[in-house]
């Protein structure tokens, strides 16, 4: 049985993302820690009361992953809903699994002042057991310009691609058929409207998944261990 004096009064507890199968060295996550050139940071948790539940604090940052496509294209002004998936075991510093790899986040791609970020709202884990999530990942900024007579080839080669984004592309360059990537049903197609006529030059936003979806708890995050 869990001493919960005792671990409240401890100053902190590790929260672990698992080892990767390459063998990585553990990554840990926190709030207001300074990220060192070691992969390591700390974050607090704490039992909640009576319920045997972990409380994950607001500011942990979890990393999430997209496994259907080696990038994410959306329009500046798109809504895309989506699934990710946490890669690897959340545990505490003693081993206690909190989030065991392959549990999903929905939520979705949102436009924001400077580009897009993914908000969650529901995780859902392996066992089928589904929470509330408030958590977002940084701003997303990083852009590629589509321009008439240019090959787009290299953007939507395994890329998964928003219908927003796909109506940009055949916008200006005329190609109707996105066939080098998946598109996937976004919201906000119709207000592009205007911005596609005549145009000989627009810009979509890419999303590498290896780098933006750290997701990080706006709110606590109550989970039972494993």
């Amino acid at each position: 049985m869990l001493n919960l004096k005792k671990l409240q009064s401890s100053t902190a507890i590790a929260l672990t993302i698992g080892v990767a199968a390459t063998g990585a060295a553990p990554i840990v996550f926190a709030k207001d820690v300074v990220a060192a050139p070691a992969p390591m940071q700390i974050a607090q948790l704490f039992p909640t009361q009576n319920t045997g539940a972990v409380r994950i604090p607001a500011g942990t940052t979890l990393r999430l992953a997209y496994r259907d496509a080696e990038k994410i294209v959306v329009a500046p002004n798109e809504r895309l809903p989506i699934t990710l998936t946490v890669p690897s075991n959340v545990r505490t510093s003693n081993g206690t699994l909190l989030i065991p790899a392959g549990s999903q986040v929905k939520g979705e791609f949102q436009p924001v002042d400077g580009g897009t970020r993914f908000v969650a709202n529901t995780l859902t884990l392996t066992n089928g057991t589904q929470l509330s999530l408030n958590a977002q990942t940084d701003v997303i900024s990083r852009t590629e310009e589509i321009r008439r007579g240019v090959s787009t080839d290299s953007l939507l080669k395994g890329a998964a691609i928003g219908s927003g984004a796909a109506a940009i592309i055949a916008g200006v360059t005329g190609n109707r058929r996105i066939t080098l990537g998946r598109v996937l049903i976004g919201t906000g197609v119709g207000a592009l409207g205007g911005l596609l006529l005549g145009r000989n030059r627009n810009q979509v936003i890419s999303v590498n998944p290896q780098s933006d979806l750290n997701l990080r708890l706006n709110s606590a995050l109550a989970v039972n261990p494993y």
